[in-house]
């Protein structure tokens, strides 16, 4: 029996063979907030009854069930690999370095078309008996990595989902001893694409990438679920660099709407031989939309940059995981 309180709550996911069908879970990820919830659309009958003063409970009907909600959790050096395809879209195998325990995962900015998840929360009643809540056809709509001095990488991410399920079994929890990415080993590198090199003065990066979608695909003959939602708009990948004005890098980029490379990754310890713990942010074209630097006050002067990801005509944004993570 589990702790009556959020102490005693669990959150597992597993990647979905087609969309909407329960596939227990196969990661448990360590979240600090979570807002998953069922969202039903009710209608109630308005027929006139003779002396009838209020509505009849029979009468009300359930015209349309969904799901939405967003994961906060901190960005670790195991078991990311499944968000991280649904975020980004590509179908990812990891791929041994050499000989070692490590693993690269490459995952190249995609359509997220049948990419959807099984999320189950534990929800733990004050008695210790744990609710269990599965979330049928996460897709992900939205993710946020950031990471400012003296923090953790920590991540947000937003879901659709088609259904809530509260019949199957609470999954047994099991967890591997995983670190979180922080602050001292964060770089933030820009240039040229392919030969970037690191900026100074950068005190908190964030990057925000949206993946739109029409979630509104409510049909006859559903039984009041949705289809898998489609893409109806482009990517949006928006950010922030909050600095110490060490140098006038971001401000001529600012200034003549230059074009550069962006590189923020994280190194952590060595796994085996030459490769290290990493999550690597590529954005190979961005643009300086705000941020110019003000003095207002004796202070040094902090600039905050917003940036713009775009397409360089080749190379596609893309996130890369190395971990001991031999699936995704």
């Amino acid at each position: 029996m589990a702790i009556g309180s959020g102490l005693g709550a669990q959150m597992g996911i597993s990647a979905e063979s087609s969309y909407g069908v329960y596939v227990a879970p196969a990661r448990f990820i360590e979240f600090t907030k979570e807002s998953l919830a069922l969202k039903k659309t009710t209608a109630q009958s308005a027929g006139i009854a003779n002396g009838r003063l209020l509505p009849l409970s029979s009468r009300r009907v359930v015209t349309r069930r969904e799901g939405s909600g967003s994961i906060d959790l901190e960005i670790a050096n195991k078991g990311m690999g499944l968000l991280l395809q649904a975020w980004m879209g590509t179908t990812v195998t990891p791929v041994q370095q050499g000989t070692t325990t490590a693993y690269l995962q490459t995952h190249t900015l995609a359509s997220v078309a049948g990419k959807s998840l099984t999320i189950q929360k534990g929800v733990p009643l004050t008695t210790g008996t744990v609710t269990r809540k599965s979330f049928l056809g996460c897709k992900i709509t939205s993710g946020e990595l950031s990471c400012g001095v003296g923090e953790m990488l920590t991540g947000t991410f937003e879901f659709d989902a088609k259904d809530c399920d509260e019949s199957q079994i609470l999954a047994a929890a099991s967890y591997s001893n995983m670190s979180p990415f922080h602050f001292g080993q964060m770089a933030l590198k820009v240039g040229a694409f392919g030969s970037e090199t690191a900026l100074d003065g950068i005190r908190k990066v964030s990057v925000k990438i949206e993946r739109p979608q029409d979630v509104e695909r409510f049909y006859a003959n559903q039984s009041a679920l949705k289809k898998e939602p489609i893409e109806n708009d482009q990517v949006k990948i928006t950010g922030t660099l909050e600095t110490d004005y060490t140098a006038t890098t971001l401000d001529d980029l600012h200034t003549t709407d230059g074009t550069t490379s962006l590189v923020w990754e994280f190194v952590g310890p060595v796994i085996e031989s030459t490769y290290a713990e990493t999550l690597r942010v590529t954005l190979p074209a961005v643009k300086l939309d705000e941020g110019p630097p003000v003095v207002d006050g004796f202070g040094v002067v902090k600039p905050t940059f917003n940036f713009t990801g775009l397409f360089d005509g080749t190379n596609q944004p893309k996130t890369e995981y190395l971990s001991t993570d031999t699936a995704v």
